[in-house]
């Protein structure tokens, strides 16, 4: 089995729909609107297993509001606040690797970010909608 299969099959199993999948670019885009997730991206980039949610646009600098994101990644179990290349949006991204990726450590990443939302849903709105 390949990889994206083997990640395809793990997603099913854990309950996330699907939006849609691209087995030549090895990428999903699931949801769990429920927990939060929504167009979340899982890529296969092999030797890595990249998931990648876009929290918020950035409008301005706000080194106040960086230095939050900062000290906050030092908490995160998996993962981290990240910036695009751009400087343009706030994503959360985590990666692992494909070669031993087992559902255990895929349902820890995701479990990892819905308690990530969940957790700065007040720090991120505050500064969307400021």
């Amino acid at each position: 089995m390949n990889n994206f299969e083997k990640v395809k099959g793990y997603l099913l199993n854990l309950g996330y729909d699907i939006i849609s999948e691209d087995e030549q670019e090895q990428l999903f885009i699931i949801s769990d609107e429920e927990e939060g997730l929504l167009n979340v991206v899982v890529d296969c980039e092999d030797p890595i297993l990249i998931v990648e949610m876009h929290l918020i646009d950035l409008k301005d600098e706000k080194p106040d509001f960086y230095k939050q994101l900062l000290i906050k990644n030092r908490n995160f179990v998996h993962g981290a606040f990240v910036i695009d290349e751009e400087g343009n949006r706030l994503l959360y991204r985590d990666t692992l690797e494909l070669v031993n990726l087992d559902e255990n450590e895929l349902e820890g990443t995701l479990n990892a970010l819905k308690l990530v939302i969940s957790e700065n849903y007040t720090l991120l709105l505050d500064y969307a909608q400021n």
